[in-house]
Formats: C-alpha cells, structure tokens, sequence
C-alpha cells in the first residue's frame, strides 16, 4: 500500500491578524466601527509613530467588513491612477479602453487606505477627499468627461515625525486618533499572539485546519454582524437638542474652527448611540467622540498632526458631558 500523501497545500488568504485578535488600538478600531456604521463621517486619519500597527488595523478592519484588503494608494500615486485613464497597451494598438483609477476599485471594495497620506501631494489628497466628501467621482482630462457615482470609507495614517498634513486638509478628516505605543502588557500579548498566528497559519498552508483562527473569524463574522445592525438602525437613533446645544457648547469653549467638526461629533456620537444599542444618543455618547472629533480643528493644530489635547481640554468635556464615557 503507497504511502498517504500529505494534504496539497492551498493559499488560506491574506497573512494578515483576524481583526479581533489585533492587540490594543482601541481608539483606532474604535473610530473605524463608527465610520463604518455613519458614513457620513467621512474620513477616519490615524497618527502615530512608525511601528505602531496602524496598517495592520486598518487592513484587519477591511477583512473583516469586506473580506477584501482594502485599496491602498500608493505614495506616488499620479492622477491618472487615483483618477482613471486609458489603457497604454490598448492605447499603443490604436484602441481607446478606459483604465479604472483607484477610487473606482475603492468604491467596489468598500474601503480606500492612504498610508502615510501626510507625504502624498496636496494635489492628490484634495482630489481624494472630495470624492469621499461628494460622492461623485469626476474625470473630465485627457478626452474623458466622465461623471459616476463612487462611495467609499476612507482612512489615512500618518506618522508626525515625518512631516505634517496642512490644517485645511486635516479638518477634511472626520476624525483623528493619535496611535500610542503598547503598554508592557499589551506588547507582550502583542508578540505571544503574533507567534501564534504565524503558527496556526504555517498549519492553514499545509491543508490542515486551525479551530484557533476558526474560532477568530466566527468572532468577526459576530462584529461584521453587529456593525451591520448598527448602521441599518442608525436612522432611527434619537439626537436630542439638548446634545446640540452641549456639543456647540463644547465647540466654542474649545475653540473649534468651522463646523464640520460639530457635524462629525453629532454623527459619531449616534453611531456609538447605535453600535451600543441605545435608542437615544445622550451625553456619554458625545463625550467619548469629542476628543476625535475636536483635536484636529482648533486654532493651535500645528501640521505635526494636531496632537495637542490636554487635560484643560478634557476639564471642559468633564464639566459641560460628565467624566463617565459611553
């Protein structure tokens, strides 16, 4: 009798954490969920140093919402790409095919990540956030004139230290997390759970099954889920007008500029409003997004990424919503 052969290997997907066993980064999986439930929010930038599992949250986030990677700009992306163009090859046989850019296949996909945006022409971001703003994706160059419907979330990372995003940009952003350092414990799982996967993986890609990552992936099909019942609510959760009123509160003692960020706050406050189940958004729920919502919109926001948040900031949320977050 031949021996049995091995199972053939098979390719288990993209080498990437499941999105519920990436370690810490509450804040930023935090900020993702409600974009993801209120679209509206409109852009979610991630800042933080080099290192610091920004892209593996975000690219976790997709998987798990889309079961697709998102699509990434590259840093020298040109308009042709972001945009759309004609094929070359086609194009060098005398045929004219249009080339999809990279907001169309982010408006298939669900989800456009920008990796260190902060680096990116100013040119190119403002082409990207209107799109994301507007919905309408327009491209009238090189003898197209086309016009299409597009939607996508949108997220940004950033590392400060190489550079800052204009603060006219930065406003276009709904919201801002800086993305600290692990603690010592949350490093420690960090690793203990890396060599796990990488483990569990080496299994998947000899044809054998991990009831590990099994188990993983059911628990975020149970997020995806949730996060699904949460934006089909979302137009039946209540706003008071006693929360405008604390949140243009808020705004002024603050000093916020302009009043996107009062809008995004009131969005993201319902989203969480949604995402907890509740049937009215109350001042617990504003007081968790304001930080997200206000950091970056403020008269001192410097280009290094509008970091600054103190505890005089945080006295003024305390004393106008309670020290108690949703």
């Amino acid at each position: 009798m031949p021996a049995p052969q091995p199972p053939a290997p098979r390719d288990p997907g993209p080498e990437i954490l499941p999105y519920g066993l990436v370690v810490g980064q509450e804040a930023a999986k935090r900020a993702l969920e409600l974009q993801y439930v209120e679209p509206a929010i409109r852009g979610v930038l991630l800042s933080g140093q080099r290192g610091t599992a920004k892209s593996t949250v975000v690219r976790a986030f997709g998987l798990m919402t889309e079961g697709l990677l998102p699509v990434t700009l590259p840093i020298n992306a040109t308009d042709d790409r972001v945009l759309g163009g004609w094929e070359l090859d086609a194009l060098l046989r005398s045929r004219a095919s249009k080339q999809p850019g990279l907001l169309a296949e982010a408006g298939e996909r669900g989800l456009l990540y920008i990796d260190e945006v902060n680096l990116l022409d100013d040119h190119i971001v403002n082409l990207i956030l209107d799109a994301a703003a507007t919905g309408v994706l327009s491209v009238q160059r090189e003898g197209r004139n086309d016009v299409s419907a597009v939607s996508f979330a949108l997220c940004g990372t950033m590392n400060p230290e190489e550079g800052g995003l204009r603060p006219q940009l930065l406003d276009r952003f709904g919201l801002l997390v800086p993305v600290a350092e692990l603690d010592a414990a949350e490093r420690q799982a960090m690793v203990r759970t890396v060599l796990r996967f990488d483990t569990e993986r080496a299994v998947e890609r000899a044809g054998g099954t991990s009831p590990w990552l099994a188990e993983a992936r059911a628990a975020d099909a149970e997020r995806r889920a949730a996060l699904g019942r949460a934006r089909a609510a979302l137009p039946h959760i209540d706003v008071p007008e006693e929360l405008l009123s604390l949140c243009a509160q808020a705004a002024s003692r603050l000093e916020v500029y302009g009043h996107r960020g009062d809008l995004t706050a009131i969005r993201a406050a319902r989203a969480l409003a949604a995402l907890e189940g509740a049937i009215t958004t109350s001042p617990a729920h504003l007081r968790a997004v304001l930080p997200m919502a206000f950091r970056h919109r403020r008269p001192d926001t410097t280009q290094e990424g509008g970091h600054r948040w103190t505890p005089a900031e945080e006295a003024v949320l305390d004393e106008l919503l309670g020290t108690t977050g949703a």
